[in-house]
């Protein structure tokens, strides 16, 4: 029995935008302690915000959509979900990852080729 056709990424991608990913933003993101107040730990992860995103069940948001949390911090994120995790640590993970955007410097320079293209 042969495979079926594959299916073409654009097909596949649910109409999100495949530019949505940028490898040095999540590098700068990466690049700061973790965003819960008073963490010193590491390692440091990437944790894509999905609340009120581009993001889905099963499908992950854009990139600009991330914040800073230690693996530890990431783990609880996933275990109890969002918003219990805004409760218990008092932060703001869209105002969060919505800062780590404006002042990433790679995002900037992504936006700026994603209009370029267009």
């Amino acid at each position: 029995m042969a495979l079926p056709a594959r299916i073409k990424r654009e097909t596949a991608d649910t109409g999100r935008d495949k530019r949505a990913r940028c490898p040095s933003h999540l590098s700068f993101v990466r690049s700061h302690e973790c965003s819960v107040p008073g963490c010193k730990s590491m390692p440091i992860e990437v944790a894509h915000v999905r609340t009120g995103t581009d993001g889905g069940t099963g499908m992950k948001p854009s990139d600009n959509w991330t914040i800073s949390l230690c693996r530890e911090h990431h783990q609880e994120q996933h275990a109890i979900g969002e918003p219990a995790f805004e409760t218990r640590h008092r932060i703001n993970m869209k105002d969060l990852a919505r800062e780590f955007a404006a002042a990433s410097p790679a995002w900037k320079r992504h936006l700026q080729k994603m209009e370029a293209q267009r």
